[in-house]
């Protein structure tokens, strides 16, 4: 464990083959810098970390090409919290050489890219719901301390095989994520609670929970604890699907409106703005009616929101870590934009004497629901 910034924060950093250990201090020493990202789910989080090394430094040599799966685990600790940041893979390495000094950038991607190596086109799986496809994938990456959690839908389309049989396309990750799309979830990796562990998380967005500690812009130079705070208000945002369904014996056609209505997604504005688009999902006509409904339903999750936010913040004044996938509050930024926000994207920088971060809210509409949020 090393500090890096001044203050309450240290960072730990675990390296190894299959099982990562603590990185020995040659390493730490040449670390300037760190970059996390994480999001909801969209795309494969990623890392870089970056060194200044001399040309016979052994840190060169110290992250080894020919291994297949060579892990990288970063945790901070802000005021006594530990907080893992990513459990990825090391997927390649570029080197700048610039007189005695060298600069070496190592990235790679969170655990999903052991998942995205490998097809298994045409695997059956027999009378599976689609959560029961997903949780026997996920089964086979217990190994490297990837437990599942996997939430089946509100409608599970259980297939008959005498009617069809759900074959597997492409690698693991491409199939988790079409499914996860097909019945309006989402799946991701996030690391945690302990270095070495992760959960591969299979289910519905859920926006419900205690909020992280409120962000405040505009308040006074004591209390506001963030650099930038931007909103953009883009009703065309929001679309209602029109699923087309059409009646197996009578072949009679059926368009079916289906709302963003979800117990676990509630509205986290008071007013949200008439969708001002339909959109007619054709690609529906030959599913059966559940599928068609998850299909819409899923692309009603998609298409909610309305109110965007970026901004910038120093953890050492926020006195947390920001985390992606919880609920934030927001305090000073006026009656339409104040309130709860879904966090959707956050980048950690971290450098010696310095640590931030980027992040991205978003939520259904304007006004808060609540009178207050937490501090």
């Amino acid at each position: 464990m090393r500090d890096l910034p001044p203050g309450p924060v240290r960072l730990q950093l675990f390296l190894g083959p299959a099982v990562p250990v603590p990185a020995p201090r040659f390493v730490l020493d040449a670390l300037t810098g760190l970059k996390v990202e994480s999001g909801t789910g969209d795309a494969q989080s990623g890392f870089e970390l970056t060194f200044s090394i001399p040309k016979d430094s052994p840190v060169q040599a110290f992250f080894p090409v020919t291994v297949p799966v060579f892990r990288c685990v970063v945790a901070v600790t802000v005021r006594g919290v530990t907080e893992v940041l990513v459990d990825g893979v090391v997927t390649h390495q570029d080197m700048t050489a610039a007189g005695p000094t060298s600069v070496l950038h190592v990235k790679g991607k969170d655990l999903s890219y052991v998942m995205n190596l490998v097809p298994f086109d045409g695997l059956p799986y027999p009378a599976m719901s689609p959560a029961v496809r997903a949780l026997t994938v996920l089964a086979k990456y217990a190994a490297l301390g990837c437990a599942p959690l996997v939430i089946p839908s509100l409608l599970e389309d259980v297939p008959i095989p005498v009617d069809r049989i759900p074959v597997h396309q492409g690698t693991d990750y491409e199939y988790l994520t079409a499914l996860a799309n097909e019945v309006g979830h989402v799946f991701y990796i996030e690391p945690g609670p302990v270095p070495g562990v992760s959960k591969a998380y299979w289910g519905p967005e859920i926006r419900l929970g205690a909020p992280q500690p409120a962000l405040n812009v505009g308040l006074d130079a004591a209390h506001d604890n963030v650099a930038t705070l931007n909103f953009t208000f883009d009703k065309e945002k929001r679309e209602i699907p029109i699923v087309a369904i059409q009646e197996r014996t009578t072949k009679a056609p059926l368009n079916l409106p289906v709302p963003d209505i979800a117990p676990i997604r509630p509205p986290l504005g008071l007013v949200p703005p008439i969708p001002p688009k339909l959109h007619r999902m054709t690609d529906t006509a030959n599913l059966s009616p559940l599928a068609a409904v998850m299909k819409g339903v899923a692309y009603a999750a998609q298409h909610s929101d309305a109110v965007f936010g970026t901004g910038t913040l120093d953890v050492a004044k926020y006195g947390h870590v920001l985390r992606p996938r919880r609920l934030v509050g927001v305090r000073g930024a006026g009656t339409a934009f104040d309130g709860l926000y879904y966090v959707t994207r956050v980048t950690h920088d971290i450098r010696r004497g310095s640590y931030t971060q980027t992040f991205s809210l978003a939520r259904n509409g304007v006004v808060s629901t609540v009178p207050a949020v937490p501090v």
